[in-house]
């Protein structure tokens, strides 16, 4: 597997991902990845973004959106990893090229939010240096109309060797 960033030629590659995603999944997901002119606009867009590659395959995806105004400071995590390919360590791999990169580009503050349902998601990011921040009830609504709660879990830079050993560069500089 190879994390790169992500370029328009992989537009494709992307949208054969996403069209495995479940209907749960797509709960999640802001953006209608169903949809490949979105994807293709995703595809283009030129920082902040990663594709997990498995051969000819993307097994994963990741993007940081820095938060305008006075949250400039702050990146919001998005990511997803192909349904066949979860447990591999995809999502872990991808996220710390989001830590190490987004901090690298002055961000203080990486946050992601999460349905509560997602409880080994959770522990991985939990393990990386994420903390909750916020809970908010019933904030989700699935496609039958259920309700889910909402975790907003944030990593800040200043955490120290925590950071730098979450991102995987603790270890270089000893």
């Amino acid at each position: 597997m190879e994390i790169r960033d992500l370029t328009p030629e992989d537009a494709g590659r992307l949208a054969a991902m996403f069209a495995r995603l479940s209907d749960l999944d797509m709960t999640l997901i802001r953006e209608n990845v169903h949809d490949r002119p979105t994807v293709d606009r995703m595809a283009a867009e030129s920082s902040l973004r990663w594709i997990a590659v498995d051969g000819d395959r993307a097994v994963g995806w990741a993007a940081v959106h820095r938060l305008p105004g006075w949250s400039d400071h702050v990146g919001e995590l998005r990511i997803v990893v192909d349904p066949g390919e979860r447990g591999a360590g995809i999502g872990r791999s991808l996220t710390q090229q989001a830590l190490r990169v987004g901090f690298g580009e002055g961000l203080t503050k990486v946050v992601i939010e999460l349905s509560t349902d997602q409880e080994p998601v959770i522990e991985m990011f939990a393990s990386l240096g994420f903390n909750g921040e916020a809970l908010l009830r019933d904030h989700i609504r699935d496609r039958e109309g259920r309700l889910h709660d909402l975790i907003v879990l944030a990593h800040h830079v200043q955490d120290g060797l925590g950071t730098l050993d979450a991102i995987g560069i603790a270890d270089a500089l000893a």
